[in-house]
Formats: structure tokens, sequence, C-alpha cells
């Protein structure tokens, strides 16, 4: 909430009248009717994701910093999100990309996208983003092109790769949210199928730890699966080297005492 003069916020270690933290710097101490203390903190582009109103599921921010990372993100891209959803993940988009980069981001159900509005204005990232309501599925016409980032965020990413291959500039990036391993076999195998390399599927595990004198350990509340993140970019192979390419079956691993590696003699004779 913004503050107001007018305004209190009841929480459950007392009430906080908001004209005693007008005009206080961020950082401050405020006392609560119940003697209680509470800081007055500026928020972060972690607390608009994780306090947006949800439509859908959110990507969580130990995805979001591991996907920034993957993919290069950074001031002044071009990037496309097929599936708006909450318009969190567009909001963490746009703080990086501003102010000279901008997100270009569709989807198809306007109730999801009223929302997604509110969530993207109320972190002040409106500038940098252009929500419209169109089904890529079906477009006859790609609305981008050369873009350097396409992120999907559908129940089924695969069907729209062809897509993202087209509005993408050559060595682009796709990322698709996927939280099923099912949905990752397709979309790999599309990935494939569309001409992307440097194909990597994910997931990112964060584990906080209760850090207190003598008695440090593992906190026992924790976030499990939120997600799997499938990462490629867009190649340009000819087709008499796409057949090089080709995938080669793999063959299962034997594990057998038995089994010694002839590269290796001194391995073997010390296995002996």
């Amino acid at each position: 909430m913004k503050a107001a003069p007018k305004q209190q916020f009841h929480t459950h270690v007392g009430i906080i009248d908001h004209k005693k933290v007008i005009g206080k710097p961020f950082g401050s101490a405020i006392k609560t009717n119940k003697g209680k203390i509470i800081f007055a903190l500026e928020p972060t582009i972690y607390d608009f994701v994780m306090k947006s109103q949800r439509s859908t599921q959110i990507v969580y921010p130990k995805d979001l910093g591991y996907i920034a990372a993957r993919i290069g993100l950074q001031s002044g891209q071009k990037i496309v999100e097929i599936g708006t959803g909450s318009g969190s993940f567009t909001t963490f988009l746009a703080s990086i990309l501003k102010p000279k980069g901008h997100v270009y981001t569709y989807d198809v159900d306007e109730n999801f996208m009223a929302i997604a509005r509110k969530n993207i204005e109320k972190a002040g990232m409106s500038k940098y983003v252009t929500m419209t309501k169109l089904d890529l599925k079906t477009a006859k016409k790609m609305p981008q092109k050369d873009v350097d980032v396409v992120i999907v965020d559908l129940g089924d990413p695969w069907v729209v790769v062809p897509q993202a291959r087209k509005m993408l500039k050559g060595s682009g990036a796709f990322v698709a949210i996927c939280p099923t391993m099912n949905q990752l076999e397709k979309l790999a195998a599309a990935l494939r199928q569309n001409d992307f390399f440097d194909i990597e599927c994910t997931e990112q595990i964060v584990r906080t730890i209760e850090a207190r004198d003598g008695k440090t350990r593992h906190s026992f509340r924790a976030i499990g699966h939120t997600t799997y993140v499938a990462f490629a970019r867009k190649v340009i192979t000819p087709a008499s080297l796409r057949k090089i390419l080709a995938p080669v079956v793999e063959q299962p691993e034997i594990e057998s005492e038995e089994t010694e590696s002839s590269e290796d003699e001194s391995l073997s004779s010390l296995k002996k």
C-alpha cells in the first residue's frame, strides 16, 4: 500500500499510523501501539514479485535470478513474453531492461491481463511494457522480429516454438517455464526440430538456514518444487549440416565392477 496521512496499517504486531512513517527515511524504526518495533524498508523488485496479486502461479525469485544470468539479461534488450499471467515475471524483466529496453507481452485472457496491468503499474514499470491481447498460437503474422529473448509461460510451450523462432534474432535466447517433466520432454523435442541449440533444462533449489549462535540449522519451512526452466538458443544450420547434428541414441550405462576402462591402465591396476 501507499502511505497516506489518514490511513492505518493493521498487523499481528500492532497498528501502524501512516502519519508516523511519512517523512521518515527508509530504514527507520517505527513503534506500534503494542510496543513492537517494525522497520520501514524500501520495496525491491523481489517484494513486488512476491506480493503481486496472483491470478496464476508466479515464477519465484530463485528461478528469476538464474534465468537472468543464463540468458545475459541486460538493459536495452527487446523481449517478447508469451503468456503474461500475473505480470510478476514481466515486472522483473522490465526492471532490468529499463530505461532503453522493452518487454512486449501477449496473453488471451482479459481478466489475467487486468490483474497483470495493476501489478506492473504498482511496481512502476508500465513505461517499459507493452501488453497486447493476441493468441500467438494462431497468429499468421508475428508482431515482433529480431528480439533478444522470447519467454514462454504456457501449458503447451512446444506449440509456439516455430513462432518464437520467427521473432528471435540469430543466437537469440528461448526460455520456457515448465511445471512438469512431461512438458520438458515435448518441448526439448520441438526445440531440436526447429533448429535450436545449447538446450538446457534446470530446476533451482534454495534452502534457507536459521543462523543463530550455537544452534544454526536448516529452516523447517521451505519452498519445494516450483517449476522447471528450459533454455535454448536459435541457430541457423543448413540442411546438409543438420544431418551431422542428428541426435544419437544414448547407450545405457553398464554398472559392472568387472568393466574396466582400457583408456586408463593405471586405474585398472589400482582396482586390481
